[in-house]
């Protein structure tokens, strides 16, 4: 399957409203967006500017997902990827992520780590973080609002530079409490 990633041109904006609007997404802040919030964000510049990219993911002329960069003028850019409903769980999400990890990395020679967060139930997007590479950094509990006023922990992940030239991955030191003392709280 041949994937190629366009970007998103401000001709390209109706579009990306009837996109972002014309299909639910349940693991991002709201599981269904507004046509009118969407041209709002467009017109803050939200999906292309200095410090945001946006990208089609097109699998066989079609545009089938999305992938944003947000924060590209720091040096720990964070992204959204949306991948339609019709193609998900065929192994896109991954695809982009290691796309958009080189892509990042290639591009922006003073970014040193890539961050993402995916909700805690969201084991689709937490195992491609892995297989990409990308390492559990941490765990927000009760931390992303869902659906029915419910909340979910959050799981956050990142690549580092030197890992993702390398091919290898740097765990934290999870089990660093000893350097506080034992002075207690």
């Amino acid at each position: 399957m041949e994937i190629t990633y366009e970007r998103f041109e401000s001709t390209d904006a109706e579009e990306l409203v009837g996109f972002l609007s014309g299909d639910t997404w349940p693991f991002h802040g709201s599981d269904v967006v507004d046509r009118d919030e969407v041209r709002q964000w467009i017109r803050e510049g939200r999906y292309d500017n200095q410090d945001n990219r946006t990208f089609w993911i097109v699998t066989a002329g079609e545009r089938t997902g999305l992938v944003r960069l947000m924060d590209l003028c720091d040096d720990t850019p964070l992204f959204d990827l949306r991948i339609r409903s019709e193609h998900r769980g065929r192994g896109l999400g991954g695809q982009a992520l290691t796309w958009l990890t080189g892509y990042v990395f290639t591009e922006f020679p003073q970014v040193q780590r890539i961050e993402g967060t995916a909700r805690q139930d969201n084991v689709a997007m937490r195992r491609a973080f892995r297989k990409c590479g990308y390492v559990k950094e941490a765990h927000y509990r009760d931390a992303w609002p869902a659906a029915h006023g419910k909340v979910r922990d959050a799981v956050g992940y990142a690549i580092l530079r030197r890992d993702w030239l390398s091919g290898s991955t740097t765990l934290p030191d999870w089990n660093d409490e000893h350097i506080l003392g034992s002075s207690g709280v």
